[in-house]
């Protein structure tokens, strides 16, 4: 389970496009942070994703995301080109394909390796479905699959995309959020031939109306509540920004918990609405397990940070990673079982060490966090005004070298004081 978020450059206090997201995941599966390059392929070139084999494209764009250890594709993750996509489980009435296809998270890496805007990635994305359907496990190596929803964004504008099977639909959006469950209605611009077809051919939709989307497909088995108040809660907290959204913005959406803010308070039951909080901390639909805040820059001739979280949020700390340096190798580790030198599984210890008193324990965090982020804000916007330089002088690769030495030091630093911290919650000295 998922939720999404944007905010186009029209409505961002300083012109940029802003993305984020939550995943949602099992509580124990790694998600590593993973950097994969720009490439050229042979005709006949095949690629393998996490079930299926398919053809490759002549060239693939420089991407990277958060990847579930099991899988070949993203939860989340944005391209050279300043696209960012992430998807979400989503519900329909129509059963998932049994033979194995393309999984969502497939869906998001090869669209950001093949998509140069938005448009593009969204085009690709529907062609492969189509093409090759969504099936396998997705939920967990040996689990079950879904079909997917989508928020693609660029400079210049962003989509939502919903999927059933291999239909699909899709509107633009500026100032909106998706959650887990079909939401477009008849405001969708595009869709695929048989959108309309073969919902009323299954019964679904006899109305002499535009075909409502989430009237016709969405699973009326799966408990509204689940999703709907965080899509509202989000949508909320979106619209109270009054058109000026910042990333910071955005951060405290994601580490949002209704009347607590940025710390859980827990004690509520799966029948309450403030039981599926923004950043997750439940076994009903996962916790969240990684999360990005990506601004989409028109301009990209010097560096732009994508900010990146490991486990819940509000119990951790947003590090700035870039494409055009080399992420350390800390950030990309993570597999089934727990190991010291993955980021991923140092911020998990800490979230299990502050969930043994939430509300005291992640208030502690909040703070001991708060003068590590503003020494690593001053750092690097003196890192990227150096590796700036050095690009426009022409040299890219110390400018490369710039960016890739900060974000080690700044992962190596993080990685220590979460250790600690969790040691001193262990301890109870929260002196």
């Amino acid at each position: 389970m998922c939720d999404s978020l944007v905010a186009v450059a029209a409505h961002t206090a300083d012109g940029v496009t802003l993305f984020a997201k939550n995943s949602d995941r099992k509580a124990l599966e790694a998600q590593p942070f993973v950097q994969l390059p720009a490439a050229f392929h042979p005709p006949g070139a095949t690629v393998r994703c996490t079930h299926v084999e398919i053809p490759q494209v002549a060239e693939t764009y420089r991407v990277m995301g958060h990847s579930p250890w099991w899988v070949f594709g993203f939860e989340h993750g944005v391209n050279e080109h300043g696209v960012a996509i992430g998807n979400e489980t989503v519900f329909s009435k129509e059963p998932v394909e049994e033979t194995p296809g393309l999984i969502g998270m497939d869906l998001v890496r090869l669209g950001l390796e093949r998509g140069r805007s938005a448009r593009e990635a969204l085009e690709v994305i529907a062609t492969l479905l189509e093409t090759h359907g969504q099936g396998g496990p997705a939920f967990a190596p040996d689990g079950s699959g879904y079909h997917n929803g989508f928020l693609l964004a660029d400079p210049d504008e962003a989509w939502i995309l919903q999927t059933s099977g291999r239909r699909w639909a899709a509107r633009r959006a500026r100032l909106d959020a998706v959650s887990n469950h079909l939401s477009l209605g008849s405001d969708w611009e595009i869709g695929s031939r048989d959108l309309d077809g073969f919902a009323r051919t299954a019964g679904w939709w006899d109305g002499g109306a535009r075909l409502d989307v989430a009237a016709a497909y969405r699973n009326p088995g799966v408990p509204g509540r689940i999703s709907e108040p965080r899509l509202r809660r989000a949508r909320e907290l979106l619209a109270r920004a009054g058109g000026r959204v910042e990333l910071a913005t955005l951060e405290r959406v994601l580490r949002d918990h209704y009347d607590g803010g940025d710390v859980f308070h827990p004690g509520a039951t799966p029948e309450e609405e403030r039981f599926f909080t923004l950043c997750s901390h439940n076994d009903v639909i996962g916790p969240t397990t990684a999360s990005l805040l990506a601004p989409l820059p028109r301009d990209r001739s010097r560096p732009w940070p994508v900010w990146i979280s490991f486990a819940t949020p509000c119990t951790g700390v947003f590090l700035p990673v870039y494409l055009d340096g080399l992420i350390p190798a800390e950030l990309a580790r993570g597999g089934p079982e727990p190991e010291s030198d993955s980021a991923w599984w140092c911020f998990k210890r800490l979230q299990d060490a502050a969930a043994t008193d939430p509300v005291r324990h992640t208030g502690v965090l909040r703070e001991a966090w708060r003068d590590f982020e503003a020494k690593l804000a001053a750092e690097r916007h003196a890192v990227e005004s150096a590796a700036g330089a050095a690009a426009r002088a022409g040299d890219a690769d110390h400018a490369a070298e710039l960016l890739a030495a900060f974000m080690a030091r700044a992962t190596r630093e993080a990685m220590e004081r979460a250790q600690a911290l969790g040691e001193r919650l262990a301890g109870q000295d929260l002196r």
